[in-house]
């Protein structure tokens, strides 16, 4: 799924055979550089300059081609090594980097924030393409003034090779997938949950993820006498996340717009969700509904409407040959629209362009 701000940057990746790079805790594969193997002081130079020579010259003589960073903030970092290197930059805008207010960023004194705002037009100026993972993501990029003739739309993909559609599942199982923060929704999911027990008494919810909202969340579950049919798992490993969606009849991802602005871009576990055969309950919200048409292969209500998203949920806990459906349709369209080799393709296409 789709990540949330964090407050330093994170790796900024480039094409083969130049490794991926940032100021992160360590290599991810054998051919990862960080800025962090130079030591803190460098962490900290890079955190607040944008620049590390020793990474530099690491990626010189590594023969690097091309550099592809993810967030704008992220990309903000990299202009001044894509220019020391003479390659293009391709940045992806997934979501928070194009939907919090520019006044909110300078609000956080998040360093890295601070600076994508402050030095955001020589992103634009400096950047080969940017790369919106949603049509949504573009009108948001083009409202914060990113250059529309170098946007790109290319929604991220699954592997529908390695996640095959799942069976039936007997037990009413809702799964919640997401980052425990206001704009994924879940209370409003708590609060709609409380209702659908009403009429399906034997439903389960399972939420996977963690964050600062974990605690209130339990809270909320415990008022609203549902805990024990409430499971919060925290985060999991990715495969083990697949294995409670082939277990679950369905998916809900409510997400809202949070206070900051912050948006969805287009969430991978809609994707994942589609390709494991699982229908989706979510809301018209970024690119949400670019994934999933209602009626068709899930169904979508308005953000915030909580007795709109309990109906829903009910009908398909009620109605299992719905629920299968919808998700042989969830299915042909991953496959058709999301297949991650033909994403894959289309991204290797720009960077041959660009190179």
């Amino acid at each position: 799924m789709a990540r949330d701000p964090i407050p330093n940057p994170p790796p900024a990746s480039s094409a083969s055979p130049a490794p991926a790079v940032g100021p992160g805790a360590g290599p991810a594969r054998p051919d990862t550089v960080s800025v962090a193997d130079f030591g803190r002081a460098a962490v900290l130079g890079y955190t607040l300059t944008r620049r590390s020579e020793p990474l530099r010259r690491l990626l010189a003589e590594r023969g690097t081609a091309l550099l592809h960073a993810h967030f704008g903030v992220e990309g903000v970092y990299v202009v001044p090594l894509a220019r020391a290197l003479g390659v293009p930059l391709v940045t992806t805008l997934h979501g928070f980097d194009v939907t919090i207010t520019k006044s909110r960023l300078l609000a956080s004194r998040k360093t890295s924030w601070v600076n994508y705002v402050a030095w955001r037009n020589e992103l634009f100026d400096a950047g080969a393409r940017f790369v919106c993972v949603s049509e949504h993501i573009r009108a948001r990029a083009l409202d914060w003034g990113y250059p529309a003739d170098r946007l790109v739309v290319l929604p991220t993909g699954v592997d529908v090779d390695l996640i095959a559609p799942a069976g039936p599942v007997e037990t009413p199982r809702i799964l919640h997938v997401a980052r425990l923060v206001e704009k994924k929704g879940t209370a409003d999911l708590l609060r709609a949950f409380a209702v659908v027990r009403r009429a399906v008494p034997d439903a389960e919810l399972v939420v996977v993820g963690d964050g600062p909202l974990r605690e209130s969340l339990d809270a909320l579950a415990a008022q609203l006498d549902i805990a024990a049919a409430v499971r919060f798992l925290g985060a999991l490993p990715h495969p083990e996340t697949l294995g409670w969606l082939r277990r679950s009849r369905l998916l809900c991802q409510p997400s809202v717009t949070a206070a900051s602005g912050d948006q969805e871009g287009l969430p991978t576990v809609l994707l994942e969700a589609a390709a494991s055969g699982r229908p989706v309950v979510g809301t018209r919200h970024g690119g949400i509904a670019e994934a999933v048409t209602d009626g068709t292969d899930g169904y979508l209500v308005a953000e915030r409407d909580v007795a709109g998203l309990a109906e829903r949920l009910t009908a398909l806990l009620a109605d299992p040959d719905l629920c299968r459906r919808f998700g042989e349709a969830g299915r042909r369209t991953a496959v058709e629209r999301f297949n991650l080799r033909s994403q894959t393709d289309r991204l290797e296409s720009l960077y041959r362009t660009l190179l």
